[in-house]
């Protein structure tokens, strides 16, 4: 079973973000093999705590997560530690789907990076019961098929990518088609040049003049 929560200024119909969670450290072990790419994980550092993850739209970045969508991210978190919810002045770090590193020898549900450089790390003062309150009623407990998610999303990238590469060959060709044109073009013109000279210069030799060229037409 997966959580769903809906972060401030969620609508309907809107390609907006998505947190959800993991029910356990077994639910755990599957989002962390059938996440997206534009999936962020967060985690109270140094504790146990729930992994909660936000769901970008397509073009966002970590980077561009707003404040609010933020503090979403990491109340709900802290709620979610059995510590970190009593404890003030927690740390909560957060990195990409992507950065997260799973080897044979770890634990159910842990996880380290692969680059400690993308992994941020976040200040909480306290627990804001208005913000986990709201969070709360939006919660949805659903079961979804992560295995067949994931592999919708990579048909569409792979799709995606084919219909680019197709755009692409389909431009070159019609380059090739217009620079052969332009060749042609070219190669007649030279030839029309050609037999318009040898043209003139063959009348220059049968007529002397131009009263002769014009008998020749009486």
């Amino acid at each position: 079973m997966v959580l769903y929560f809906h972060p401030i200024g969620y609508g309907p119909g809107k390609d907006d973000n998505l947190i959800y969670v993991g029910k356990d450290k077994h639910e755990n072990e599957d989002l962390i093999k059938y996440g997206l790419p534009q999936d962020i994980w967060f985690h109270v550092s140094d504790l146990s705590s729930a992994h909660v993850y936000l769901r970008l739209p397509q073009g966002q970045t970590m980077d561009s997560i707003s404040q609010e969508t933020l503090d979403d991210c990491i109340q709900l978190v802290k709620a979610n530690s059995i510590t970190g919810n009593k404890t003030n002045n927690i740390d909560i770090v957060y990195t990409p789907w992507s950065n997260l590193k799973k080897t044979a020898s770890m634990e159910v549900g842990q996880v380290g990076f692969y680059s400690n450089k993308l992994v941020k790390k976040v200040r909480v003062e306290k627990r804001v019961n208005d913000i986990v309150n709201r969070l709360n009623k939006t919660k949805q407990e659903l079961y979804p098929d992560l295995a067949a998610e994931r592999e919708t999303y990579d048909r569409g990238i792979r799709a995606t990518k084919k219909a680019e590469v197709q755009d692409v060959k389909k431009a070159e060709r019609a380059a090739k088609e217009e620079e052969q044109r332009q060749a042609d073009l070219r190669s007649y013109k030279n030839v029309m040049t050609a037999d318009s000279m040898s043209s003139n210069k063959d009348m220059a030799q049968k007529y002397k003049s131009a009263a002769d060229y014009e008998d020749d037409f009486m």
